[in-house]
């Protein structure tokens, strides 16, 4: 009996010492985890949370990609080529035709033929008929084919088209996409069976976002480093890297930008993107002023971005939000003017030519949003930082010289916070 009773004791102190062993794992487990959670909240805290906003065509999602290629080692081979079938989509619909009644007609001009009494200038010439007839069922299907040289230069002789050439003359009256002449431009190297696309090529490359991307990176005071580009709540996006933010937080502020699609329907999915945001960067493309929405033909663009930057500005969440404004497109715009086509600057008055008419312009419009900014900013929130940067999402120096500002202004903001200013 006594050497049961012993036996038993032993089996009992032999459990209890692993049931000890055990328990001290899980806590070191549990210590651990509760540390990282610590690291990583106190990480999140220095992460500076910008938010891209804009109606849609501001170019917002090409400044999205200017600081993916700015701060991060750019587009490796295979992301270039996930472009291909972008790129040709918008070759195949620059150039989009239809069979009509009246003969065969750029998918644009339909209304201008109808509503004109000499409509025969919008019908592509007999000698040009068999190419697009062809170009007419390729546009009709729902999946374009790989661009080839014989394609390519089909495409060149209709773009010469007469017809072709007076539709894209009204190009402010159609939803034209800005890349349309530098890919006319490049159809040869588009169409080799070897082409991968260059920077230049992906930011031309217009595909409308949908739903919410982020990028992560950091800007540091003598140059950038490298940034992560990750997945947001299951949506799909690009593979990330090694987070940034766990390095020496010396070396440079930390930001993550978001960009959300612009047109109306995809709005909905900003909202819960508005708490907690350091700054908000509102695209508004100053070219577009004698333009219509693509989701509402009888809306005007830049009023459409007037009511939408209104609306944004009086979110109760920004109240202490800085505000950075890019009059984008100034590239366009500048090769536009005059002004006065839009409801918003109808009290515009050209004062001078050339150069100098377009600083004046400029400085118009630029005096509206201001105006705007401060009409629609109660009392409580003077204090908050508004500042505004002449943008062309394409030019890569400019881009990187306005972000550099963008940078400058948001880190005197934190030591002004912080009370060493």
């Amino acid at each position: 009996m006594l050497t049961v009773a012993i036996q038993r004791m032993g089996s009992l102190c032999s459990r209890h010492q692993n049931y000890s062993e055990a328990d001290a794992e899980e806590n070191v487990q549990a210590a651990e985890i509760e540390r990282r959670i610590i690291q990583e909240g106190k990480a999140e805290k220095h992460i500076q949370k910008l938010l891209l906003l804009g109606a849609g065509e501001s170019g917002k999602s090409t400044i999205f990609k200017q600081i993916k290629l700015l701060f991060q080692t750019g587009f490796d081979v295979p992301e270039l080529k996930s472009y291909i079938s972008i790129i040709h989509a918008n070759v195949y619909e620059t150039i989009k035709v239809r069979n009509t009644e009246n003969g065969i007609l750029h998918d644009s001009s339909k209304e201008f033929s109808q509503n004109e009494e000499d409509s025969s200038k919008y019908v592509l010439s007999a000698e040009n008929k068999d190419i697009g007839m062809k170009l007419s069922e390729i546009g009709g299907r729902l999946d374009y084919p790989r661009l080839t040289k014989d394609l390519a230069q089909e495409i060149e002789v209709l773009w010469k088209d007469p017809a072709i050439q007076e539709t894209y003359s009204r190009g402010n009256e159609l939803q034209v996409p800005d890349c349309a002449q530098y890919f006319m431009d490049h159809l040869h190297r588009l169409s080799d069976v070897n082409y991968v696309p260059s920077k230049e090529d992906v930011l031309y490359a217009r595909v409308r976002t949908t739903g919410v991307v982020e990028i992560q990176f950091r800007q540091a005071a003598a140059g950038s480093q490298l940034c992560v580009y990750r997945p947001l709540r299951g949506l799909f996006f690009e593979k990330a890297s090694k987070s940034p933010v766990r390095e020496n937080k010396k070396s440079g502020e930390v930001y993550r930008l978001f960009d959300v699609g612009g047109q109306r329907n995809e709005r909905r999915k900003w909202i819960h993107l508005f708490e907690g945001v350091t700054a908000v960067i509102f695209c508004a493309s100053i070219s577009d002023y004698d333009q219509l929405l693509f989701e509402d033909e009888n809306k005007n663009r830049m009023m459409e971005t007037k009511e939408l930057f209104d609306w944004v500005l009086k979110q109760p969440c920004f109240e202490k939000t800085s505000f950075m404004l890019f009059l984008n497109k100034f590239d366009i715009f500048e090769k536009k003017i005059p002004l006065n086509v839009c409801e918003w600057f109808k009290d515009y008055q050209p004062a001078s030519t050339g150069k100098q008419e377009i600083e004046l312009a400029y400085e118009f419009v630029k005096k509206k949003f201001e105006e705007l900014y401060f009409q629609s900013t109660s009392p409580d929130r003077v204090d908050r930082i508004f500042k505004i940067y002449r943008t062309t999402a394409l030019d890569q120096k400019l881009v990187k010289k306005t972000f550099k500002l963008v940078d400058e202004t948001l880190r005197r903001r934190n030591l002004f916070e912080a009370g060493l200013l």
